[in-house]
């Protein structure tokens, strides 16, 4: 049997492209829906959209976005991976829905076989803040206390299984320290109660609010999740630089796309994202409420997410966290 030559299977290469090419060129024919996993009027709403005008005259076709919030992102996620592959549904969300809720199950899709991971956007710092209620100067002295006193210090989230719940478990997973859990069902009642003094400590994501809150003294920052200081909290030191790498976690925020998308189109899209986060008023948007813009590759992305997914379901596991 004569071996085909190489040209003959460059050519057959070259045919195997040729429809994802042909949409890719097509594309976008019509305008593109952009799933935002959350509600309108918060930060992650304000950027999505600020990025939906930017790529709107590149791609030439307005992005419509479409707020579907609940199950802690699930819900837009589930309506991503449920869309066309085409190029004409993305979702913008954090990471949560991939790598956190699928090992509670919580998922009603397969953040591996059904998402398309397409850029990195943005991380939220995850803030840890001390009330009234405890006179602990520094992070240092907050853990001295929880050892000197097993279970006194209580430590509120936003709910069992959120990322502040996770990152206080590899606190005390690594520390060896005894800190009391106090879960609430959302950020309003938890501000609420930081303020009145009910607990000692909260973790929260950065927001205008929050950074009025320690700029007036009512809340104390000790320490934050991220990969480095905060320019607007250069004193506060991260919890990798305090010894505590495994809970040093963020909020990961980005565009996601249904699986199946032609890679000449997720291709694009990456681009423009990124050249859309090189953006002087973008940046602005984002630093201004302390969010930090990422951008970078899908494949770099897409490591991230694998990453925090694998830690997530160690720690579940360790520390048999229960969703509600």
């Amino acid at each position: 049997m004569t071996l085909p030559s190489r040209r003959h299977v460059l050519g057959a290469a070259a045919l195997a492209l040729l429809p994802a090419l042909a949409t890719a060129q097509a594309w976008p024919a019509k305008p593109i829906r952009l799933v935002v996993a959350y509600p309108p009027g918060g930060v992650s709403d304000v950027v999505a959209r600020a990025l939906a005008d930017k790529l709107a005259g590149p791609l030439g076709q307005p992005v419509v976005v479409e707020n579907k919030a609940g199950a802690s992102g699930g819900i837009g996620m589930d309506a991503v991976a449920k869309a066309a592959p085409d190029g004409h549904t993305l979702g913008f969300a954090a990471i949560s829905p991939l790598a956190l809720n699928p090992h509670l199950g919580k998922s009603p899709f397969d953040p591996v076989k059904d998402i398309a991971p397409v850029a990195s956007v943005m991380y939220s710092p995850v803030l840890l803040l001390a009330t009234t209620a405890t006179p602990a100067r520094d992070f240092n002295e907050l853990l001295a206390t929880a050892r000197g006193k097993p279970g006194a210090v209580r430590w509120a989230t936003s709910g069992p299984a959120s990322l502040g719940h996770i990152m206080l478990e590899q606190l005390k997973a690594g520390a060896k320290v005894d800190i009391t859990h106090v879960p609430y069902k959302g950020g309003a009642q938890q501000m609420n109660d930081a303020l009145s003094g009910q607990f000692e400590i909260l973790s929260t994501n950065a927001s205008p609010a929050v950074m009025q809150h320690i700029k007036s003294g009512k809340l104390r920052a000790l320490a934050v999740g991220a990969p480095a200081r905060l320019d607007t909290l250069p004193d506060v030191p991260t919890l990798g630089e305090l010894g505590h790498a495994a809970a040093n976690l963020t909020s990961l925020f980005g565009v996601f796309a249904p699986a199946g998308v032609p890679q000449p189109v997720l291709q694009r899209l990456n681009a423009e994202i990124n050249k859309a986060l090189a953006l002087p008023d973008i940046r602005a948007r984002l630093t201004g409420s302390d969010n930090v813009p990422t951008g970078g590759s899908a494949a770099d992305f897409g490591r991230q997410i694998a990453v925090e997914s694998d830690n997530n379901a160690r720690i579940i596991r360790a520390a048999n966290i229960k969703a509600e």
